[in-house]
């Protein structure tokens, strides 16, 4: 039987999940939509402004199934062994589609400059225990932004991915509880349709958000670590760019390799990857 560890928070955080996070002494300190949350590792606790987390580290997910079925394989088994406290994360969809659309051609450091810079100035101010933090910004108020204010923030090209993605959220042509209840196409394909959202985007927020655990997000570094370790199993996977038609493909022969629950696969291996190359997280 699968061992089960504790949630370590360290590591989760440090996962290129999240990005508007700081370790402040023992605590970590975010921001979850218009949630401010505050974990601790010992004694766990996690506090909320709101007093209403809706499951941000996925209590509820059974682990003792998901952790059996993905060590199945001996590459994700070792990396599970390396980070065994590592976690999905369940965050504000909002949040998490907007920081993904801004994560293009980007580092983590400067998606999470972009972030707190959109924070600052159209987010609301709150303090909770002692620490002063603004909230993300709502979807009504990036959609009635000037183009200036959000050039401003540093996001350079993505300014305008982030105004239309706002307003297809504050139009209803974007409804996250109904991309929750879908399956996993339609949501994926209901995200391409906005601008600046291509497959990896969408697995991303689908993986991160949206409760879509086959969700299998295939950057650059997810590409490296089909290319090392599995690249006598998939027909699909080259050292090219992996182009938006072969991308489906892909995933339907990782979903059928890693099975149900390849998100969590990822997530695993995205880590173990990036730690053996010594890149930085928050």
């Amino acid at each position: 039987m699968q061992k089960i560890h504790a949630i370590d928070i360290e590591t989760t955080i440090n996962s290129g999940q999240v990005f508007l996070w700081n370790k402040i002494g023992v605590q970590w300190v975010g921001i979850d939509g218009q949630d401010l949350l505050i974990l601790n590792q010992s004694p766990f606790s996690v506090r909320s402004s709101s007093n209403g987390i809706d499951n941000f580290l996925r209590a509820d997910d059974n682990l003792e199934k998901i952790l059996s079925n993905i060590t199945k394989d001996k590459i994700v088994k070792s990396a599970v062994k390396q980070s065994p406290g590592l976690r999905l994360i369940r965050q504000d969809p909002f949040q998490c589609y907007i920081s993904f659309i801004c994560s293009s051609n980007s580092t983590i450091q400067n998606i999470k400059s972009m972030l707190e810079n959109l924070c600052k100035k159209f987010g609301t101010k709150k303090e909770f225990e002692g620490h002063k933090l603004a909230t993300f910004p709502k979807a009504d108020t990036l959609a009635n932004a000037t183009m200036k204010d959000l050039i401003d923030c540093k996001l350079g090209f993505r300014a305008r991915y982030v105004k239309e993605a706002a307003q297809a959220v504050n139009s209803g042509k974007i409804d996250f509880e109904w991309l929750k209840k879908t399956d996993y196409r339609t949501a994926i394909e209901s995200l391409k349709e906005i601008l600046g959202i291509g497959n990896k985007v969408a697995d991303c927020i689908a993986l991160f958000s949206l409760d879509k655990m086959e969700a299998f997000p295939i950057d650059t570094w997810t590409q490296k670590i089909l290319l090392k370790y599995y690249k006598k199993f998939f027909d699909n996977i080259t050292e090219k760019p992996v182009t938006e038609k072969k991308y489906e493909k892909l995933h339907e022969e990782i979903v059928e390799y890693f099975g149900p629950y390849a998100g969590y696969s990822q997530q695993f291996l995205f880590k173990m990857e990036r730690d053996l190359n010594k890149k930085n997280w928050l």
